[in-house]
């Protein structure tokens, strides 16, 4: 059983190697403090509510890794409850993985980055898949779009941290610079019309 949230991530031989490289003490002053959160807290479920995207990470019962990514319209990573995050699972290429390693390993982890905003999110726990529950499906399904929701993916929180925006690119929504160079053309058009009435009235 683990003492600290953090745990779950600083295992005995992560916490060896942040002893050696001098790091250790900086973490035991949070494990000592706060420490991670293991619920869902009114921060994180704001920002949970504009990801449009994610990667799920699972691993086979070997300790194969595999990620995949998540996308959907904002919010659609959906808060459950204080522990639990749920989303519907869009028909893809068929692959199965993911859908393979949780039938025997439940470990998952959950990792969402706002390029826009230069933040992240990690949030380790389990997941399972639900199968034939038409009630979930239609509350997790999202409103807009036609991605086919085959089934329901339940990801239980053991404990999630943040990230500082070191190192992460800004980038920006092609939707959100689209608007942005939409309303400067209106702009330039304005002024140019204007300009053209200046010039005008100067021959007259």
């Amino acid at each position: 059983m683990n003492s600290h949230a953090s745990d779950i991530a600083f295992t005995p031989a992560v916490k060896a190697e942040q002893l050696k490289r001098g790091s250790r003490e900086q973490y035991e002053a949070v494990e000592r403090g706060r420490g991670w959160p293991s619920k869902v807290t009114p921060d994180l479920a704001a920002f949970l509510a504009t990801a449009r995207s994610f990667y799920l990470g699972t691993a086979s019962a070997a300790g194969q890794p595999y990620i995949q990514h998540r996308g959907g319209p904002p919010g659609f990573l959906k808060v459950i409850d204080d522990r639990t995050l749920g989303f519907a699972d869009f028909s893809g290429n068929r692959q199965y993985i993911t859908a393979g390693n949780l039938a025997e390993n439940p470990r998952a982890f959950i990792f969402v980055m706002d390029y826009a905003r230069r933040r992240r999110v990690k949030i380790w726990g389990s997941a399972r898949i639900i199968e034939n529950d038409d009630a979930l499906l239609a509350q997790l399904r999202p409103a807009e779009g036609n991605a086919i929701a085959e089934r329901v993916i339940l990801f239980t929180i053991e404990a999630w941290d943040r990230n500082c925006p070191q190192h992460i690119p800004q980038l920006i929504p092609i939707e959100e610079a689209a608007a942005v160079v939409q309303q400067l053309r209106q702009r330039v058009e304005e002024l140019e019309s204007e300009l053209a009435r200046t010039a005008g009235k100067r021959s007259d």
